[in-house]
């Protein structure tokens, strides 16, 4: 047996960050989790990958175990960034496609509504979020303004009296079609601030095209999401979103969400890795006794160990208070190309079987290109990373 094992939950932690940083309830609740996605999830995933679809035996397996609100897990920790990394970082490790699809009701549209909304409007539409009764989709990115959006964004939203009337186009809006109601950001016609909307999804005006032919997050469906003339009255928009300052809120928020991701996803990738070069054979013994392999999986190992440094520090400094735009950007960048590196390493060790499903690292070599990008470019978050450190944007 090797001297550093695997957690059954967290993987290789050769520091003991999970240990170090969680409660004992935390841990056995996601304990728990691990077990649901070995035995109810993880059979599902090469089908769901193939035909490109997410089975909805996913969120009928996880949706039961109230990861939002765990039994025996006091609400203070429940509602951390460290618990809820953790969550994403053992969702990710099994699947990334599976852990966006929850973080897109825990994390994209529960911030969406608990920052974006007022106190009135958190306090009564969170417990449907958590409980999964109101299910939301995060609609910002557009097809013409991705990395623009603070400046580019075209959506449009007129008030006309006691209500709003939304027209124009959002893109790879993640689980838009089995959403009740879509969070959707527009520029105020009036006074060209950003607004947020909570618009059901079917409601007249709105449209959903499934965008197909990716080669990455393939059973996480995203879709092109077309408003016209879609009228929302005032009560449906989320008051504490009145310009762009207020959505980079919420997206800092997020990025450390997809941090976690970044860093559950090369947990994966190693444990893919490690598992099949101590079974494979080549002149006469396991590969995982060969120089060059270990050396691969060393570096394997160090990108996961400092990832989870960064994002458990960073979870930290966010639950003591601390919410810096630039310390979540930098903890996005870094994971994420960590993970392009990791994944590309797990899937070279595995040689040409390193592209089949069944060995699980292609999966993650896929996927890493999807969490490069989203939730900020890595050129975006450098230049938030940039500005902090000179004083000077360079933002065009």
């Amino acid at each position: 047996m090797p001297v550093l094992a695997a957690d059954s939950v967290f993987g290789f932690d050769p520091y003991d960050f999970a240990g170090t940083h969680l409660t004992e309830a935390a841990r056995t609740t996601l304990h728990k989790l691990q077990r649901t996605l070995e035995s109810d999830i993880h059979p599902l995933l090469a089908d769901a990958w193939e035909s490109a679809t997410m089975p909805s035996g996913v969120l009928d397996a996880l949706v039961p175990l109230d990861l939002m609100h765990p039994e025996g897990v006091e609400s203070s920790e429940a509602d951390s960034s460290m618990f809820a990394g953790f969550r994403n970082f053992v969702l990710a490790r099994t699947d990334v496609s599976v852990a966006t699809l929850y973080n897109a009701q825990s994390g994209l549209f529960r911030t969406a509504v608990r920052l974006g909304g007022s106190p009135e409007q958190a306090a009564e539409l969170d417990p449907r979020v958590t409980s999964f009764d109101l299910r939301g989709a995060f609609c910002l990115t557009e097809p013409d303004h991705g990395s623009d959006i603070a400046g580019g964004m075209a959506t449009r939203a007129q008030r006309r009296g006691g209500e709003w009337v939304l027209d124009g186009a959002k893109m790879w809006i993640g689980g838009a079609a089995t959403a009740d109601v879509l969070a959707v950001f527009a520029r105020d016609t009036d006074d060209g601030q950003v607004r947020a909307f909570l618009v059901p999804r079917d409601a007249a005006g709105v449209r959903t095209e499934t965008i197909h032919g990716k080669v990455s997050l393939r059973p996480m469906q995203n879709f092109r999401v077309l408003l016209e003339g879609v009228r929302v009255p005032e009560s449906a928009r989320l008051q504490g979103v009145n310009g762009w300052r207020d959505v980079s809120r919420i997206l800092g928020a997020m990025r450390s969400d997809v941090a976690w991701i970044a860093t559950g996803l090369q947990a994966g990738a190693l444990d893919a890795a490690v598992a099949y070069v101590r079974e494979r054979e080549q002149f006469g013994r396991p590969i995982g006794g060969f120089q060059l392999v270990q050396e691969k999986l060393a570096r394997m190992l160090g990108n996961l160990t400092a990832s989870l440094g960064t994002v458990v520090q960073l979870s930290a400094r966010q639950d003591a208070g601390e919410h810096r735009d630039e310390n979540s950007a930098l903890a996005k960048m870094w994971t994420a190309l960590r993970a392009r590196e990791t994944a590309a390493l797990a899937r070279e060790v595995l040689g040409g079987n390193g592209i089949l499903l069944e060995h699980g690292a292609a999966r993650f070599f896929a996927d890493a290109e999807a969490v490069y990008s989203y939730e900020g470019t890595h050129e975006i978050n450098a230049l938030i990373v940039g500005r902090a450190l000179t004083g000077q944007s360079a933002f065009a």
